[in-house]
């Protein structure tokens, strides 16, 4: 028989929604057990860009920015474009007029932000970015949570809920040792475990064919939240509305400097003092660091004549089609992008850039030269890209030859020197299906009903709210994190 531990409340998930619940139900005074299933806390949140739109914050009013929510709210519309219909506008309100508090809250922890940037269609600056990184957010609230006494444990996967009476009591774990165990809470449990992006099952069943096989930008994102709810009646909202198959780069596969900075508010006020004050080209080279390593490629590589390879050294898309589906199916799911001296050129200088970061800056050729040597590939010759590529030569130079003999308005890959860039992958980087809530984030089965003493938030909790635009899946993070944890922690005190 399992062993059982008693709190108020349970926390399922250590990343920037369990992080924000749990810390919220300590500060209530309830006790809180959080379990994440890997080895630290983040979650997606530390595989994110780290933006966060908010309204009516400290960066606007020294800006000169009057804004509102209720510009955000009608702005949020514009974002979701044919999709708006579908949007749950309850909690649309919510994260609207929420964004100034959490904005404050986070900054209070120690965590550190630059803006606002634009970022059309919405009417203001509004987008906040993090410095030096995204894993500022789980070091600053890690650090909250366990000076409020949360009980953090890790490599300590969720398996089930537990019930008594209909009503959610507790979950049942498996420890680092292997062994099951039983939480049990008073107050209920807290779904903080991200979407489905790499649940092969879960995308399978609710998402389109074309993304069951694609991996996800966060490998750990396998819906075990959603799951587990579902079990027990629960149901998925938006489950079909998915951001991939997306190109990106490949990791390095060492962290760089930007990465390797820690999140310590003193370092971080120094790099936004220095964003506001330091000349671009000075910084330029610090920025190309984080452009160059977390960003996808422009497609206008394509338009202007790159073509992508496979590891095979062929050919094997219309590059101004789906190259994204088409990437995904691929060996490896990777490709190369191919192009001559010609193109290089191009790419030198604006407008033509190969990857940017809204409001931030743009990286073009040479930034990838000296930032990502582990993906430039050049060569005088095409055999001498081949081999640096790591393809076949004669597939290569077929390949080239084939395209070259019928890529009509888009011009030829015949001036050397020659370049690659890459491996890029195809990536699902998040989904938006999420747990049917009500506005005080309980989760509810199709009909309406709630299961008692079951609450969810972040992407395990979107409940049908639209998320589209540039930081607000982490605004909602924060925000519905912190009420579902509030929640819990009232009923607790029943």
């Amino acid at each position: 028989m399992a062993e059982v531990t008693e709190t108020d409340v349970i926390v399922v998930g250590g990343g920037g929604t369990g992080l924000a619940a749990a810390s919220e139900v300590a500060r209530l005074g309830r006790k809180v057990i959080l379990l994440e299933k890997n080895p630290q806390t983040g979650g997606s949140t530390s595989w994110s860009v780290g933006s966060i739109t908010a309204t009516n914050t400290p960066h606007q009013k020294k800006a000169g920015i009057v804004d509102s929510a209720d510009e955000h709210f009608e702005d949020l519309a514009l974002h979701a474009g044919a999709l708006a219909p579908r949007d749950n506008l309850a909690l649309r309100r919510i994260l609207v007029d929420n964004t100034t508090e959490m904005l404050d809250w986070l900054i209070s922890l120690g965590v550190v932000f630059v803006g606002p940037m634009p970022e059309p269609p919405h009417r203001y600056n509004r987008m906040h970015n993090v410095v030096p990184n995204s894993k500022s957010f789980a070091y600053h609230l890690t650090k909250h949570c366990r000076a409020l006494g949360v009980d953090i444990r890790l490599n300590t996967p969720t398996q089930r809920l537990l019930t008594e009476n209909g009503r959610v009591v507790g979950v049942e774990a498996k420890l680092p040792d292997g062994t099951t165990h039983e939480f049990r809470a008073r107050g209920g449990v807290v779904l903080a475990a991200g979407d489905y992006s790499n649940g092969r099952d879960m995308k399978a069943r609710y998402a389109s064919p074309d993304v069951v096989d694609v991996d996800a930008v966060n490998p750990t994102a396998t819906g075990d939240g959603h799951r587990m709810a579902l079990e027990l009646g629960a149901t998925v909202i938006n489950g079909d509305i998915v951001r991939g198959p997306i190109m990106r780069f490949i990791p390095p596969t060492r962290p760089n400097f930007i990465q390797n900075l820690p999140p310590m508010k003193p370092i971080a006020k120094m790099i936004a003092w220095a964003m506001d004050h330091v000349p671009q080209f000075l910084l330029r080279p610090f920025l190309m660091s984080f452009l160059t390593t977390a960003l996808g490629p422009s497609p206008d590589l394509y338009k202007e004549g790159a073509i992508l390879i496979n590891k095979n050294g062929q050919r094997f898309t219309d590059e101004l089609g789906k190259p994204n589906l088409d990437t995904a199916k691929q060996p490896d799911r990777i490709a190369w992008i191919v192009f001559d001296q010609k193109l290089a050129e191009k790419f030198s200088g604006w407008p033509y850039f190969v990857s940017t970061a809204p409001g931030v800056a743009y990286a073009y050729l040479a930034d990838y030269r000296r930032n990502r040597a582990d993906i430039f590939h050049q060569s005088e010759t095409v055999a001498g890209l081949a081999a640096s590529m790591g393809v076949p030569q004669e597939a290569l130079t077929r390949s080239l030859a084939d395209y070259n003999a019928v890529r009509e308005t888009r011009p030829a890959i015949d001036q050397g020197p020659y370049y690659a860039l890459g491996p890029v992958k195809s990536y699902v980087v998040f989904t938006d299906g999420g747990l049917k809530v009500t506005d005080r984030h309980e989760v509810a089965r199709a009909d309406g009903s709630v299961i008692p003493g079951l609450y969810a938030a972040g992407s395990t909790g979107q409940g049908g709210l639209l998320l589209e635009g540039h930081g607000h899946h982490l605004g909602w993070a924060f925000i519905s994190g912190r009420l579902a944890g509030r929640n819990a922690a009232q009923a607790a005190e029943k």
